[in-house]
């Protein structure tokens, strides 16, 4: 019996294939089921024509056989079967792939089940065994014949005997090491689990003998003697495999407890999700299953957590998690993309990143965002729900990137509203402002209860305007990447102009400030190094002091950024503003002559609006002891 050589590039080809070309091992079963399902593919669509074939399509399926005292695994089809050259070709040169001769003699298409494309996913089943065995016998073909490899060193090619058309692949299987088990490729749960990851959806059934136990019947005897149950084996023949996938059924058959049940047993979730999509596009051509989650998962805002939706080509799982289908804003979705039109690499592992691919992923984000504007009209308190999960996300979206996505998201985003203590989108902000209103006005603060607390928000409040509030470390962030909303302006309470005060106010303000510049100056060099300056405020009303920002960088903002681990500290520039109208500043105005007396003061008062502001005093000690000697 002559051993024939692999060609030389095929012979390094499998070497790949053996060391390099598959990430996962238990890759094999999945490429070894889409080849049985492409030969019976073959023989299902011969027999729309021809009537000797005598099978239809109910009669075509595949089978699993485990024996783990002899360690092989066997898979075996009833499907078109190949000729001793069809061995020699599909086998015997690597990357040589018959499905897509057949695809392309037989002028198939889109409504092909055809899956192999490149004649590789054979030679991953050396990646766990260490010998291979083919038994074939081709539709029509009076012969059979066994094609047998230990891997680089060749194979042989000899007659058999097998009664009917068809393909049966035995695989001895490695040898166990430290670091990796080959024998629970043989364990029948393994296989089966294997199955309902990567094959669940091959359209004919994938079958196998399940060994199970079961108590024997007692005797009433033995019962009223209360013995232990005995237990026997049992086999079973189940299909492994669902079939026909949810996202191909018509959408009239099923019901909304069969989405949900979908994604519960799928993505094992316990809670039903709050949104599903069920699409079927055409340009680009794919189906898909998009579920909204109702709770954010445990390590959704970690960097452990993995973005992606399953990605299928023809029913045969592809990619568990395809991160490159969702932008970073819509991680959040789970759900599954099965199209025909992908190009896969060899391995069917990854994808090229083509314009295919490209574009569903346009599509989706499309649809993604639909659904959520359909929700927040139709279905607030989900959506509120939602936002509650995973509205944080969102507004990273819009922060991210220098607001590249700003206005994909601006519609979507919520914030907590003064009036009602309720969520309010930007459009009903401003479909709410009066017309003497310049600007959508929000607050930053840890809480709701600190920001009601902030003297800045007194003059707002006064005029009876809305004030979102900011309470998320993103926030502040995400607003000033929108900048503005249908062509009102953000302001923060803090800002210097709040484009309320009329120009008598503001004039009335300029000549107490000019009257009082000695004052200001001396509070100012008495906080030298802490303030930027010390002003007369227009904003405060019962308070005495407050802390304001100059420049790109709030006091919030500052806070959230020091946080940061392994940054360098950052401090905004402060203002320390002044209520003309409180006693406090009749007090200071007395003592103005008195610098000593003076600089106390002006430190009791900055680490008064310190802890207004959340912030740290910088000096605890000294703090109590001002308040000791000043009181």
């Amino acid at each position: 019996m002559e051993t024939k050589q692999f060609k030389a590039e095929s012979r390094r080809l499998l070497e790949m294939m053996i060391h390099s070309i598959y990430t996962h091992k238990e890759i094999f079963l999945r490429e070894l089921i889409s080849n049985a399902s492409d030969a019976i593919d073959k023989l299902y669509f011969k027999s729309l024509t021809d009537d000797k074939v005598g099978l239809n399509k109910d009669d075509f399926a595949i089978w699993i056989k485990s024996d783990p005292d002899a360690k092989t695994l066997t898979i075996t089809d009833n499907g078109i079967g190949m000729t001793e050259e069809e061995l020699e070709n599909n086998l015997g040169t690597i990357a040589n792939s018959g499905s897509f001769k057949f695809k392309n003699e037989n002028k198939l298409e889109e409504d092909s089940q055809i899956i192999g494309q490149f004649g590789v996913g054979f030679y991953s089943a050396f990646m766990v065994a260490k010998k291979v065995t083919v038994i074939s016998k081709a539709y029509g073909s009076d012969k059979a014949y066994k094609w047998e490899s230990e891997g680089v060193d060749g194979y042989t090619i000899t007659e058999a005997e097998k009664n009917s058309a068809g393909t049966e692949i035995i695989l001895e299987m490695l040898d166990d090491t430290e670091d990796e088990s080959y024998s629970e490729f043989l364990d029948q749960y393994r296989i089966k689990a294997l199955v309902k990851k990567y094959s669940d959806y091959i359209r004919f059934p994938v079958k196998m003998e399940m060994s199970h136990s079961r108590p024997k019947e007692q005797s009433e005897e033995d019962k009223s003697a209360d013995k232990p149950l005995e237990y026997e084996d049992y086999i079973e023949i189940e299909t492994l495999n669902s079939m026909v996938p949810l996202w191909k059924k018509n959408r009239s058959e099923l019901k909304d407890e069969d989405y949900k049940h979908f994604y519960t047993e799928k993505f094992y979730d316990y809670n039903e999700p709050l949104k599903y999509s069920h699409i079927s596009n055409e340009m680009p051509a794919y189906n898909a299953l998009l579920y909204i989650p109702s709770k954010a998962p445990f390590d959704y805002y970690s960097r452990e957590y993995e973005k992606g939706l399953q990605l299928y080509s023809n029913g045969v799982l592809i990619m568990d998690k395809c991160a490159d289908l969702l932008p970073d804003y819509f991680s959040f979705v789970k759900g599954l993309v099965d199209s025909e039109d992908l190009s896969l690499n060899i391995s069917r592992e990854m994808l090229q990143h083509d314009r295919q691919l490209k574009a569903i992923a346009k599509s989706i984000e499309k649809t993604v965002s639909s659904e959520l504007k359909k929700m927040m009209k139709n279905d607030r308190e989900n959506y509120e729900k939602f936002w509650e999960a995973f509205g944080l996300q969102l507004k990273y979206g819009v922060y991210s990137d220098y607001g590249m996505h700003k206005d994909k998201l601006q519609e979507l985003i919520m914030f907590t509203s003064s009036k009602e203590k309720k969520l309010v989108t930007l459009d009903e902000y401003v479909t709410g402002m009066g017309e003497e209103q310049k600007y959508i006005y929000y607050a930053t603060g840890e809480s709701i209860a600190r920001i009601e607390q902030l003297p800045q928000t007194e003059l707002i409040r006064d005029k009876g305007y809305e004030i979102l509030y900011l309470t998320d470390s993103v926030d502040e962030f995400a607003v000033k990447a929108l900048h503005q909303y249908k062509d009102k302006e953000f302001r923060s309470v803090s800002a210097d102009d709040l484009g309320i005060e009329t120009e008598d106010k503001k004039e009335e303000l300029k000549a107490k400030e000019e009257e009082n510049s000695g004052l200001l100056t001396a509070l100012s060099e008495a906080l030298s190094g802490k303030v930027a300056k010390v002003v007369l405020s227009q904003r405060l009303r019962s308070h005495p002091v407050c802390l304001t920002s100059e420049g790109d960088i709030s006091l919030e903002m500052e806070k959230v950024l020091n946080s940061l681990p392994n940054t360098e500290k950052i401090q905004a520039q402060r203002v320390l503003e002044i209520n003309p109208e409180h006693d406090i500043f009749t007090k200071l105005k007395a003592i103005s002559d008195d610098k000593n007396k003076l600089g106390k003061y002006a430190k009791l008062l900055y680490d008064q609006a310190l802890l207004i502001e959340g912030l740290s005093v910088e000096d605890p000690v000294e703090f109590s002891n001002l308040i000791c000697e000043l009181m």
